[in-house]
């Protein structure tokens, strides 16, 4: 159950201050974002994900237990990711340089290759596999390598 909706709009949680501190502070150190081969290896190493293209060639779509944390499209703009909540997506929205992920739900956001530098794109990719791994049921979790 989300809890954001009975917590009132100014007081954040953690994790959205972590969130808020990165995406401020990206653009001032942003050297070189990371690209497809980047993302789909850091995605390779995280336990228990499995890349397919049920979307059709050149649609990189990395799920653990089944349930998708990251997606790539055809067009290559940046990958797709979940975030904690739908206030925390807006968030990073907000700073102008996430976008609404194209085809998910108001909780993802695509993260343009373009606009963010590697630490924050990885760091999105890693929270995102560990909402998605925490949501599977407990039998599934047991059965993956430890994180």
């Amino acid at each position: 159950m989300n809890d954001s909706a009975a917590r009132p709009k100014s007081q954040i949680t953690g994790e959205q201050a972590s969130n808020a501190r990165l995406a401020a502070t990206s653009g001032e150190r942003h050297t070189r974002g990371m690209d497809r081969d980047s993302i789909n290896a850091l995605c390779a190493g995280l336990p228990g994900a499995d890349v397919s293209e049920p979307f059709g060639p050149g649609h990189d779509i990395w799920k653990v237990g089944g349930k998708i944390f990251a997606a790539l499209g055809a067009e290559g703009r940046g990958v797709s990711v979940k975030c904690a909540d739908v206030p925390t997506a807006e968030m990073l929205r907000e700073t102008g340089r996430f976008e609404k992920a194209p085809y998910f739900h108001r909780s993802w956001v695509l993260v343009p290759f373009d606009a963010v530098d590697a630490e924050e794109a990885a760091h999105r990719v890693r929270t995102s596999y560990g909402i998605i791994r925490a949501s599977l049921p407990k039998k599934v979790q047991a059965g993956l390598d430890p994180a």
